[in-house]
């Protein structure tokens, strides 16, 4: 491929959520709310985390940094879309395109590692309660995090390279609304076959990785409270690992469906609607589901108004 080529394709054409005009208005509206939902309430859980007394343990700081993570996350994303809507022709410059496939690939990993932290704690803190101390040390959780921002980003760094290395000579049409793994490599006019290998090395190892770790964690969870002879003991310890289980499924049910299954045509709007779940409406729920399902959460929080009002 000569070299007049390889860079022929210097913007790229999104095709958006829908080409439904009438739908438009609605959808904009929907996901700008959304958005600032998703704004609004992992900063209030940030907030929360870093101000409330009763919640300077390990398992907390940890949903303070997926709070963060979330926003970005999100970011990388839905500003994007919003702007969009508002435009007949989707454009997104090859470097736009690039470093917006780069954070997003590179916070959504560091998420799926976060969750699997979040249940490591879990595990220590319900099969070794009187070894929890010295088990979650504050040492040890912001080595935990720097672990999981680490290998978020460098993973992204090898992907991010291999894809935009690759020749892009038309046709520049991609069908997504934003700049994803499979929409690109069907756009390479060059063998893209290592990148789809890396993808699926990183996408398997990191996310099977982190699973089998939630997994084993929760095998050993339910083992140990099952052993609890008070109901009220069981329901309490269940309570505390509910919040998490509830995200992990719905994270992970998603991604595997858009990247651990042979491409199909006929999958192509379940494809869209899956990443649109992921992407944009996961990253506001998970503080919702943590803070309604959180005892403690909730006490802070109502605390919180309280003083307000």
């Amino acid at each position: 491929m000569s070299d007049i080529n390889k860079t022929e394709v210097t913007t790229f054409v999104l095709s958006g959520l829908t080409e439904d005009e009438h739908l438009v208005p609605f959808l904009f509206a929907f996901f700008l709310l959304v958005y600032l939902g998703c704004v609004v309430f992992n900063i209030g859980m940030v907030f929360v985390v870093l101000t409330a007394p009763t919640l300077q343990t390990p398992m907390y700081r940890f949903l303070g940094y997926l709070s963060m993570v979330d926003i970005v996350y999100s970011s990388a994303i839905t500003p994007k879309m919003l702007a969009d809507f508002t435009s007949k022709l989707k454009l997104i410059s090859f470097t736009g395109c690039a470093i917006q496939f780069f954070f997003f690939d590179a916070l959504g990993v560091t998420e799926v590692l976060l969750l699997s932290i979040m249940a490591y704690d879990r595990y220590a803190a319900i099969c070794h309660p009187l070894l929890y101390v010295s088990l979650m040390t504050y040492k040890k959780c912001s080595g935990l995090v720097i672990f999981a921002f680490s290998i978020g980003f460098l993973q992204s760094v090898v992907q991010t390279s291999c894809i935009f290395s690759l020749d892009f000579c038309g046709p520049n049409y991609i069908d997504s609304f934003y700049c994803d793994v499979p929409p690109l490599l069907k756009l390479a006019c060059s063998n893209s076959l290592l990148c789809h290998f890396i993808t699926f090395f990183f996408v398997g190892s990191c996310a099977g990785g982190s699973l089998t770790t939630i997994l084993v964690s929760y095998t050993l969870i339910v083992t140990s409270i099952l052993q609890i002879k008070s109901s009220e003991g069981r329901k309490k310890a269940f309570s505390t690992c509910s919040s998490h289980l509830l995200c992990v499924s719905i994270f992970y049910g998603t991604v595997f469906f858009i990247y651990l299954r042979p491409p199909a045509k006929v999958l192509e709007k379940q494809d869209k609607a899956a990443s649109l779940f992921y992407t944009v409406i996961i990253p506001m729920l998970n503080p919702l589901i943590y803070s309604l399902r959180n005892q403690e959460v909730k006490r802070v929080i109502r605390g919180a108004l309280r003083k307000c009002l």
